[in-house]
């Protein structure tokens, strides 16, 4: 009796397929921002690769995030939603010609380290939508 009440208030769980994009839930990620009000609360999206288990996927993640393990429980992760507007897509914005040479206006920097005692800022890009395009390890 009381399993059926419970049963009542929860929801199932999305199903997700390959090749489908998703968002994943920065709550189990480390960061080197000095506070976690500071942290983004999804990254991606990433699209799947391939159902792991019934309740894990595994996940297309950036090069950058190779130390991270790439299969995530469905309660880390939220589907896309798509633009209401039908055949609406936007494409990143086109480069900014300064002496010959293309350059992207930076909506962020996320992070940096040093790698040789040299410098490195993780540069957040305006307008890519893609993960893997739009941050980017850069020497300062």
């Amino acid at each position: 009796m009381f399993k059926r009440y419970a049963e009542k208030s929860r929801a199932s769980p999305p199903v997700f397929n390959p090749g489908e994009r998703v968002w994943l839930s920065s709550k189990n990620i480390k960061s080197s921002r000095p506070t976690r009000k500071l942290f983004e609360r999804w990254f991606g999206p990433f699209p799947i690769l391939k159902k792991v288990r019934t309740k894990a996927y595994h996940l297309k993640l950036p090069s950058q995030w190779k130390s991270i393990h790439p299969v995530f429980h469905i309660s880390l992760l939220e589907p896309v939603k798509t633009s209401k507007i039908p055949n609406w897509h936007q494409e990143p914005p086109p480069p900014i010609i300064i002496e010959e040479e293309e350059e992207w206006e930076v909506s962020q920097i996320m992070d940096s380290k040093l790698n040789r005692r040299k410098l490195w800022y993780l540069v957040e890009w305006k307008g890519f939508s893609q993960d893997s395009e739009r941050s980017t390890w850069e020497p300062a």
